[in-house]
């Protein structure tokens, strides 16, 4: 097997709003968009992230009314207390801290419009 990308597909309320949300904040890009759908590329690469708008027809019918609930999107960074900084000063609401655990690793949560929580990550030793 060869993946030849990579993508998330997040189930949400509004598409718009979450969609507007890492365009913002994280300079996410859309790549294509249709009625409760939009797929959205990040410039340097990483995960790309779809939106489908929940109950939209042509996700199977179990997975209709599901939300993105319990999944966390996380993007590793090499700053992370820039990027917190940064997102305090754009009006982002920190939902966990800047913390560092026992090992090294720094992070901090925010979550979109949508619920959907993003954690930003430096990982020890980079």
């Amino acid at each position: 097997m060869q993946i030849t990308t990579t993508a998330v597909a997040l189930t949400v309320e509004d598409v718009t709003a979450s969609a507007a949300f890492l365009q913002r904040h994280f300079g996410y890009a859309e790549e294509m968009s249709a009625d409760g759908f939009v797929s959205l590329k990040h410039p340097g690469g990483g995960v790309a992230v779809v939106l489908l708008r929940r109950g939209l027809e042509v996700l199977p019918e179990e997975q209709r009314h599901r939300i993105a609930d319990g999944v966390i999107l996380v993007f590793v960074v090499e700053d992370v207390a820039a990027e917190e900084r940064r997102l305090r000063e754009e009006g982002v609401a920190i939902t966990l801290p800047l913390r560092e655990e026992p090992w090294g690793e720094k992070l901090f949560q925010v979550a979109d419009p949508n619920g959907v929580v993003i954690e930003l990550v430096e990982w020890a030793g980079r």
